[in-house]
C-alpha cells in the first residue's frame, strides 16, 4: 500500500496532535452540555475514536452511513442514507464528525436531515477540509487540516474501500486511480 502513495501530507503524530487540539476545542465549546456525537461511516471511524478520547465532556455516540461516491473518484451528486442513527435528536446538541468535507453535499444532506428532526444545534468537526472541492455551502466549526485539491487516502479515507488502514494521510498516485 505504501508504494501507492505519492507523498505523505500528515503523519500519525500530526494527526494525533490535531485530535488533541480539536478535543480541547470541543470540550470548551460543549462545556456543561452532553452532545450526541455522530460519526459518518466509514471514513470517520479512526478519527472519531481518537477525537472523543481527547474530549473531556459527557457525550453520547452514534453513527450514520451515507454515500455519495458509490465507488467512484468523485461525488455522484446524489446522497443516500445507508444506515440511520438510533437516537432521537429532537432538542439535542449534535456534533457531526467527518473525515473530510469536500463537495459539501454529504454534510448539507446530514445537517438538513438532523435539522428536520428537530436538533437544537448542529456543529461539524472534520479532520480534513478541502474548500477547493466545494459545490454547495457547507463548513466545519472544528477543522484538523485544510488539504489541497488532491486525492487523499489513509486514516479512514479510501479509494475503492482500500487504504483506510494507513496510519497517516497521503496523496494517492494518479496512476492508481486513473487505470480504472
Amino acid at each position: 500500500m505504501n508504494n501507492d502513495i505519492l507523498k505523505t501530507l500528515y503523519s500519525k503524530e500530526d494527526i494525533q496532535t490535531a485530535c488533541k487540539r480539536l478535543g480541547k476545542e470541543i470540550s470548551t465549546f460543549y462545556k456543561g452540555k452532553t452532545p450526541i456525537v455522530i460519526g459518518v461511516l466509514k471514513g470517520s471511524m479512526f478519527f472519531m475514536a481518537d477525537l472523543v478520547r481527547y474530549a473531556d465532556i459527557y457525550m453520547e455516540l452514534d453513527f450514520m452511513d451515507v454515500s455519495s461516491y458509490h465507488g467512484g473518484l468523485s461525488s455522484s451528486g446524489e446522497v443516500k442514507l445507508v444506515t440511520d442513527i438510533t437516537k432521537d435528536v429532537s432538542g439535542r446538541d449534535i456534533l457531526i464528525v467527518e473525515d473530510i468535507v469536500d463537495t459539501g453535499r454529504t454534510l448539507k444532506f446530514l445537517m438538513d436531515t438532523l435539522k428536520d428532526r428537530g436538533a437544537k444545534s448542529i456543529e461539524v468537526c472534520s479532520l480534513l477540509d478541502k474548500p477547493s472541492g466545494r459545490v454547495v455551502e457547507a463548513s466545519s466549526k472544528f477543522v484538523g487540516f485544510e488539504v489541497p485539491n488532491e486525492f487523499v487516502v489513509g486514516y479512514g479515507l479510501d479509494y475503492d474501500e482500500k487504504y483506510r488502514n494507513l496510519p497517516y494521510i497521503g496523496v494517492l498516485k494518479p496512476e492508481i486511480y486513473s487505470t480504472k
